[in-house]
Order: C-alpha cells, then structure tokens, then sequence
C-alpha cells in the first residue's frame, strides 16, 4: 500500500467542558503534525452567523440550513468564545439536523491527510466510531470549576467562582442527559483523568496512549 492510499489517521478527544481537551488536543496535533478542529466550535459559529443574520435560535431548518454553509477553516477562537454565543449554541446544539449537518462537515474534516485530531463530546462514539486512538478526558466538577475560574482572571476579566461552577453542573447535566448523541466515554477509550494532572504530565500520558496504538495500526 503506498503512503498516499493510507487512510488518515484519527485521534477522537471527547470529555466535558473545562476538562483540559482543547488544550491536549492542540498539543497532540502539533506534535505529530496533524490538523486539529475543535467540533464545539462548528456549533458556535452556526450560532454565530445567525445572530449576525438577526435569524431565530428556535427554526430548526434555518439553523440546519446555516449549519451546512459554516466554513470549518478558520474557526477564530476567541470571537466565537464569548458567553453569549455558547448560550446561543447550547439551543442550536440539540437540534438534530443542525447535528447531521455539522457531523457530515467533521467527518468530512477528519480525512485530511495524514491526520486529524478532534476534540468535542460525541467523537469516539458518534462522529469518528472507527479512529484507532480515543482519549476520553475528564476532571471533576470543582477543577473544571476553577481552571474556568482562574482563566478568565488571568485574562484580566472577572468572574464568580460559585457561578462558573454551576454553569459547569449544568453543562454536564445537559450534554450527558442528551437524546442525540449524549456525552460519554466510547467502550474502547482511554479515561484520562486530568484532576490532578499538569497539562504537560496529561500530553506525556496521552502521548504514550497514542503511540502504542499507532503503532498497532502500522503492524
């Protein structure tokens, strides 16, 4: 099999908000020189374009609609970050064509040459079921809680612990209670739990993870 008939190689990174993924997975993809896609964003810049388009959060087939024109290229972090869009996303996330229609566009992203990682809450299990290596990557509520906490400070922004952290509880409780693909560890992942870990000890234990199965696959 010649190098270009390969197909490309998938890292599904699922676990809860503030668990430490989207930092893990931008390390993973540098690393090991793959594209990355953050597929919580997919879901924030549909959001995004139709609050700039002063549509409604609650027509499933505008949403779907907008959903299938979003551009995964370019996805600007910090523009889509802000409260107001992920509250926007939270209502456009459950519906199940805007799901189809972004699940299409990742699975799509996750066949660029020679690999892709991605990192959301239903890769291992709904988007990518096939990759070779899933991490599921988890912390308790209070860490999440306070990583959440001290990001926003150290940015100069302020913040209510009290309230980030039942922001975090309710999160947990919307995405893992979920009709359509709720938040949970694929059967053939590997928990990695980041509590009490730095992120460069949690990229040290995902990488030996990730090694050992890539090279599995190359036998």
């Amino acid at each position: 099999m010649s190098l270009k008939s390969k197909p490309a190689i998938v890292i599904a990174i699922d676990g809860p908000a503030a668990a430490g993924k989207g930092t893990l997975s931008r390390q993973i993809a540098d690393a090991y020189g793959f594209h990355h896609l953050d597929t919580g964003l997919t879901y924030r810049a549909t959001a995004k374009a139709l609050l700039d388009a002063g549509l409604p959060l609650d027509d499933e087939k505008v949403a779907g609609k907008m959903a299938r024109e979003v551009e995964l290229a370019g996805l600007d972090r910090d523009i889509l970050s802000t409260h107001a869009i992920g509250e926007a996303a939270s209502k456009i996330a459950v519906m199940p064509s805007v799901r189809r229609a972004l699940v299409e566009a990742q699975r799509a992203f996750s066949l660029r040459q020679p690999g892709t990682v991605l990192d959301g809450r239903d890769i291992g299990t709904v988007v990518c079921p096939d990759a070779p290596v899933k991490l599921y990557v988890t912390a308790s509520a209070d860490v999440r809680a306070r990583r959440r906490y001290d990001e926003i400070v150290g940015k100069g922004g302020e913040a209510d612990y009290d309230g980030i952290f039942s922001d975090v509880k309710k999160r947990d409780e919307r995405d893992i209670g979920r009709a359509d693909s709720p938040l949970k560890p694929a059967d053939d992942a590997h928990l990695l739990d980041t509590s009490e870990m730095s992120i460069e000890a949690a990229f040290r234990a995902a990488k030996t993870i990730i090694d050992a199965a890539l090279k599995r696959q190359s036998k």
